[in-house]
């Protein structure tokens, strides 16, 4: 298989997990292009497609953002995020790796065993866990999933937990990438075919995704993230331990 190849499926089951789950690309397609260009172009390349890939599937579920939640968690969790980015190089590492993957794996659990309901936010526990999940995902440079796990303890069904996790991924999208592009324009444009397959592949899998989550039964809904967060917190942890 080539190294395209290889591309264009990771970024097509990434497209597909983030339009059921609200968060993936970046998990899957990070580590695939960081074996190739490096973790820090890796990161810039991704935001790309997560950029893409988000704002496609927004289009399809706008209607069901929580507006309120939107507001209150997402405003902080922008700027939790952007800190948590800047705070990235002097305070990331294993440990903190392995400490995202102790939350991933205990937001996930909750979440299988029907317990994660029970926690909710609201007022300002709302700007609080926006504050705290954008600037942890900052730090660990996997900003979607800790969010999804905090967005877990608000009240939202299935379309509006997606539209809401991926308006503030937007956002964020929005504030970074021209960041991006400033500092590492030229590493981007050389990475260029493997962006537009990365694209591609996220916008195949988008589509295919959104559909899928329509089907999937509400009862059995926050389940499936924390299947998801189970795998990163695997993943993570793994990740976490190979550092060390």
């Amino acid at each position: 298989m080539s190294y395209e190849s290889l591309v264009a499926a990771a970024a097509v089951l990434a497209g597909a997990i983030a339009a059921v789950g609200g968060f993936g690309v970046g998990s899957l397609l990070t580590p695939v292009l960081a074996a190739q260009y490096g973790t820090r172009t890796a990161v810039a390349v991704v935001a790309i497609p997560h950029l893409v890939g988000t704002a496609v599937r927004l289009v399809s579920l706008w209607r069901q953002v929580d507006r309120q939640v939107l507001l209150r968690f997402g405003a902080l969790s922008a700027a939790g995020g952007l800190v948590g980015a800047l705070l990235n190089s002097r305070l990331g590492g294993s440990a903190l790796t392995l400490v995202f993957a102790t939350l991933m794996l205990l937001a996930g659990a909750l979440s299988v065993a029907g317990l994660g309901e029970r926690l909710r936010f609201g007022g300002k526990g709302a700007w609080v866990a926006g504050a705290v999940s954008g600037l942890f995902g900052g730090l660990v440079g996997n900003q979607g999933g800790i969010r999804a796990a905090a967005l877990l303890g608000f009240d939202l069904r299935k379309e509006a937990f997606v539209a809401t996790a991926t308006a503030v991924a937007l956002v964020i999208d929005g504030a970074r990438l021209p960041v991006y592009l400033a500092t590492q324009g030229r590493d981007i444009r050389e990475a260029g075919l493997t962006v537009g397959v990365a694209v591609a592949g996220v916008l195949a899998g988008t589509f295919a995704g959104v559909p899928l989550l329509r089907r999937i039964p509400e009862a059995a809904y926050k389940r499936i993230v924390g299947v998801l967060l189970l795998s990163l917190g695997i993943y993570m942890l793994v990740r976490g331990l190979k550092g060390k």
